[in-house]
């Protein structure tokens, strides 16, 4: 796989907690990096699918009123909670 070097200034706390992680896991600093940097991606790439799929559903009118949902909440912890709006 080709690679690319990325540089990033990042505050010393926190270059610190990779240092000691890569300690821990007796692997190179890089490896921590693309492992955090991974999942971060692929966490940012899920959000914006939902994201999207979220505004489909709007544009289909798939959506509940605000009301309907603040008074479910509301209900909670009572004796008699109200069934989730659909």
């Amino acid at each position: 796989m080709d690679t690319k070097v990325i540089t990033a200034h990042v505050p010393l706390p926190l270059a610190e907690k990779v240092d000691q992680l890569a300690a821990r896991l007796e692997r190179p600093r890089g490896w921590i990096v693309k492992q955090a940097l991974s999942a971060w991606v692929d966490l940012e790439e899920e959000r914006h699918k939902l994201t999207l799929e979220a505004l489909a559903d709007v544009d289909a009118g798939r959506v509940i009123e605000h009301q309907a949902v603040q008074a479910w909440a509301d209900s909670l912890g009572t004796e008699k909670p109200l069934p989730v709006p659909r």
